[in-house]
């Protein structure tokens, strides 16, 4: 029984993101790849079709998401009411 408790939670291999070094060494690998001609004469004609999904596909991978902005702003607010109206009180 003490042995199934220590299989769980935890840090566990090959979860979690990847370290920064290891980021980078994926990058130099997907550098170093020789992609064949054909590759981008299809990536041509997709782009001539309108369809960017390669590209973008390939530029998430290889640069990473956009940084993304929240706005935290919040306009709305709970206490635009009276609750006289909605329950009578005798």
């Amino acid at each position: 029984m003490e042995e199934l408790k220590k299989q769980r939670g935890g840090a566990r291999p090959n979860s979690g993101r990847l370290k920064k070094d290891e980021v980078i060494s994926l990058i130099e690998t997907m550098d170093a790849v020789k992609v064949p001609e054909a590759i981008w004469i299809k990536l041509g004609e997709r782009i001539e079709d309108g369809d960017t999904n390669a590209i973008k596909t390939w530029l998430q991978y290889r640069y990473g998401m956009p940084k993304q902005v929240i706005d935290q702003n919040n306009t709305h607010t709970i206490n635009d009411f009276d609750i006289k109206d909605i329950v009578k009180f005798e």
